[in-house]
């Protein structure tokens, strides 16, 4: 190894003090993924709490569980976690006592689907009414979006009571605040509309309640897109302007990560060609903030994450999928061995089929199982979506007053 080598890899695991005064003892993190290891009812499983102990046992500093819900209504998928006031705390307590193993800090994401909400147990809606192909959804009224902070800093401090390290407010991948950013889906002329500042409002005043609820030494993140990758919506101009916000807040951690569900776009893991994604913008906001910064969307391998340290661009970086690989990745790259995951090759695989058979592969490691359960992407994309179906109707039996969408219009 050369001298450089020995430098970058010596920084991967460095530890990392947060501006709330908590410490990361290195600078590898388990990004956000929808996990779907849920059990219908909003509660997580022992097979997600023996996951979440497996990746602190593989030496990570951190991991994120994806999208925890505040309320049944808005779920991305049947799958998620709800955690409010009629969730049962001793199974968040169990996974939040698994995920913290061998030092690590486990995270929840907080998360509101929007006008991406599941439409089988939600009735979607975002800043704007919007009657698209694959899309159709309310408008939030304005008393509604008046609730939305304190319904993310009720759950920050239900999280916080259970155990868990932190919390990351969601702002990416096109779900709800990720939503009010970009004018593609708000077309608001009220005070959350029109201008970026206008259009940040809602992730600002969510992230002062979030504090206010956990108090200044608890970490509270925000994951927020560089761009939606989509003409006319969130740009990468835009995302400065809030990094320049974010800034002059009280967040411990900005994650970059970029991309959007938005019917047609490419999905946020596929289609952005070789990693790591965004880190020229990550250069561009190291000149505007001197809060921590994560950099999550391609780093596949340890040459990645070394150069994303030594360039000074990010603090940390967030993998996922190179750890559904090898969950003990972290320990394997501390010790000089795997420097590349073998990742896996598909030929024309369906739009989401990628993400379905990885989502099915988490499945696999929280169980135990150490040979991918689904082959083919065919295969993993109707066990994927058979799971769905299954949880679904957990989900409208276990919260009956949420009900199937309501058929605005054709699109």
């Amino acid at each position: 190894m050369t001298a450089l080598g020995r430098i970058t890899t010596d920084a991967l695991f460095q530890p990392l003090e947060l501006p709330c005064g908590a410490v990361l003892k290195n600078r590898i993190a388990k990004s956000a993924m929808s996990d779907s290891l849920g059990d219908g009812t909003g509660h997580p499983t022992a097979a997600q709490s023996n996951l979440y102990r497996r990746w602190a046992q593989g030496g990570l500093a951190l991991a994120i569980i994806g999208e925890v819900q505040g309320s049944a209504s808005f779920a991305e998928k049947p799958g998620n976690l709800v955690l409010n006031e009629a969730s049962d705390p001793t199974k968040f307590e169990a996974l939040a006592r698994h995920g913290r193993e061998n030092g690590a800090h486990l995270w929840l994401q907080l998360g509101h689907a929007g006008a991406l909400a599941y439409a089988p147990t939600s009735k979607p809606k975002g800043p704007s009414a919007l009657v698209l192909p694959g899309l159709t959804c309310a408008e939030l009224t304005a008393d509604e979006i008046a609730s939305l902070p304190a319904e993310f800093a009720r759950t920050a401090r239900l999280a916080q009571k259970a155990g868990f390290g932190g919390v990351q407010i969601h702002a990416a991948h096109g779900f709800l605040l990720s939503q009010f950013l970009s004018p593609l889906f708000n077309q608001r002329r009220d005070g959350y509309g029109g201008s970026v500042e206008n259009r940040m409002r809602l992730l600002l005043e969510t992230l002062d309640a979030v504090r206010a609820a956990v108090g200044p030494e608890f970490p509270v993140a925000v994951k927020l897109n560089t761009s939606d990758q989509l003409e006319g919506g969130f740009s990468e101009d835009d995302a400065l302007e809030v990094v320049r916000a974010l800034d002059q807040t009280s967040v411990d951690l900005i994650d970059l990560s970029g991309g959007t569900y938005f019917p047609g776009a490419s999905p946020a893991s596929e289609g952005l060609g070789r990693g790591p994604y965004f880190l020229g913008f990550a250069h561009r906001a190291r000149q505007v903030t001197a809060k921590p910064l994560m950099l999550t969307g391609g780093v596949k391998t340890r040459t990645h994450a070394e150069e994303i340290l030594a360039s000074g661009a990010a603090d940390i970086v967030g993998l996922a999928r190179a750890l559904v690989l090898e969950p003990s990745l972290p320990d394997l790259w501390k010790a000089g061995e795997l420097p590349e995951p073998a990742f896996p090759r598909f030929a024309k695989a369906p739009e989401g089929g990628i993400t379905a058979w990885y989502t099915m592969r988490l499945t696999d490691l929280a169980e135990g199982r150490a040979e991918p359960g689904c082959e083919t992407i065919d295969a993993a994309i109707a066990a994927y979506e058979a799971r769905d179906r299954a949880r679904t109707g957990v989900w409208q039996g276990h919260f009956p007053r949420v009900h199937a969408v309501e058929t605005l219009g054709e699109g």
